[in-house]
């Protein structure tokens, strides 16, 4: 659903037409279709936020901790009641399933504002030890840069405890899938938000993104995105000295221990994968096991994907809509060819649409075996709905396998042993390790080790993030 403010920006409080700038198509994915076009601004509308942001910061960050859970109240009582658009904006953006948008998506992105509201009615801000207070204070003024995968769950993933911790903020969400991102300005607005304290402008990265990760008024930017992304918003950000959050790619690794049930494991294994189409970050789309269970697995594995149901999006009995773009679509169809080209055994899937879908960036849902280490549909990140299945010979070589990558986010142990998989879980360089398929954590800190960024995102990390430290000797 497009939400009429396509052509808008929100600064200072209030939607303004945007003039004279680039106007970016809208497509629908699982049509190709063009729904319509936004607005893409530039330096001069970052400067414009910028300004808003910081004139509001020092009301703002002054502002007592109740009032700031009663924004965030408003906040997530009114995300719950607009759940259905937001879930419709989520299908007609970025092709997302309805039933996952309704279950997942939106769900999750109210959680990440229950869970600030938590964690601020008992943080402790002030400290004393003997003479010296250990004060934590708002960093200041926010860039927020989200991607196209998630974009209502990461918007508020960074918004609630950017407001929890009382900073003004600039939104770039994705021009890729822009509409879920004009509802939530707009349900900042009603919620009461003070003028500048949450900006929204639109635009790409090499615009948008670039001036705010240089801009001397900024004082911390976050991003969400692909490493690419992540190193230029970097560099950008380094003569301004300011913060640098950076959630970025993956190739999580999922271990199977020869004790584990595999019957159960193996189905999970690839749904966690391909869940959200494949296009999450810490998916685990590389599935470790023992060799001589090889051909048990491959056997489960095919049988689950072939299960999946591709189809409308709408349609509340599909599972996977579309990859959400084409640029990614075409990505992943190289990647399969790479996978074919390297020798990898291919189980169920392959180039191409599922049958009987003939438009939209439907992409049958694929799985490789005897895939090794060397190959790209090992090394590079997907986004897809592919799976590589790697045989191991030894715990030791498990472990190997899954450290043998640049990236360092997610990854999976299961095991009939809880101690057995705490300790391998121990020894996987990755931010966040899960054991046999736990329920999501909002409050869990979310981030990477090597390339899959630094920074911490959730919960009191999250929130932590977007504080200062002071020190006050004499107190």
């Amino acid at each position: 659903m497009l939400t009429g403010r396509e052509s808008q920006f929100y600064i200072g409080g209030k939607w303004h037409e945007a003039v004279d700038v680039t106007r970016l198509p809208i497509v629908n994915p699982a049509s190709e279709q063009i729904v319509g076009h936004i607005a893409a601004g530039g330096a001069k509308h970052v400067d414009l936020a910028a300004a808003a942001a910081r004139n509001a910061f020092p009301t703002f960050s002054q502002a007592s901790v109740s009032e700031r859970l009663d924004l965030l109240g408003r906040m997530h009582s009114l995300l719950k009641e607009r759940a259905d658009a937001f879930a419709e904006a989520l299908v007609m953006e970025m092709g997302a399933a309805i039933t996952f948008a309704r279950a997942s998506q939106v769900p999750f992105a109210a959680e990440h504002i229950r869970v600030q509201m938590e964690i601020l009615e008992k943080y402790q801000f002030t400290t004393v030890d003997g003479r010296t207070a250990t004060a934590k204070e708002a960093i200041g003024v926010c860039a927020l840069i989200t991607p196209w995968n998630w974009p209502l769950y990461q918007i508020t993933a960074k918004v609630a405890p950017a407001i929890a911790a009382g900073c003004s903020i600039i939104l770039k969400p994705s021009e890729l899938s822009p509409c879920s991102a004009l509802l939530f300005a707009q349900l900042m607005h009603d919620a009461g938000t003070p003028p500048g304290v949450f900006n929204l402008v639109n635009g790409t990265g090499e615009s948008v993104g670039a001036a705010l990760a240089s801009h001397p008024d900024v004082d911390m930017i976050s991003i969400t995105g692909s490493t690419r992304a992540g190193v230029l918003v970097a560099q950008a950000a380094a003569p301004t000295v300011k913060r640098v959050v950076q959630e970025l790619g993956g190739k999580s690794p999922n271990i199977l221990l020869d004790d584990a049930n595999f019957s159960d494991a193996v189905a999970k294994g690839v749904l966690a994968g391909m869940r959200n189409v494949g296009q999450s970050c810490s998916a685990p789309t590389r599935m470790l096991v023992p060799v001589y269970r090889l051909d048990e697995v491959e056997e489960l594995a095919s049988a689950t994907a072939r299960a999946i149901r591709v189809g409308a999006p709408l349609d509340p009995s599909t599972d996977m809509g579309p990859i959400a773009n084409r640029a990614q679509f075409e990505r992943v169809q190289v990647m399969i060819q790479a996978g074919i080209d390297d020798g990898a055994k291919l189980l169920c899937g392959g180039l191409g649409r599922p049958a009987g879908l003939d438009s939209g960036f439907f992409t049958q849902p694929t799985i490789f075996s005897k895939v090794t280490s060397d190959m790209r549909i090992a090394r590079e990140e997907i986004f897809g709905p592919v799976i590589s299945i790697m045989p191991y010979k030894d715990e030791e070589e498990a472990i190997a396998i899954a450290n043998d990558t640049v990236y360092g986010l997610g990854a999976h142990v299961q095991s009939s042993d809880p101690e057995r998989a705490r300790r391998v879980a121990a020894r996987i360089r990755a931010g966040q390790v899960h054991i046999n398929y736990p329920a999501w954590d909002g409050a869990a800190a979310f981030g990477g080790y090597k390339r899959s960024g630094n920074g911490r995102e959730y919960g009191v990390y999250g929130l932590e993030e977007y504080l200062e430290t002071k020190s006050i000797l004499g107190y």
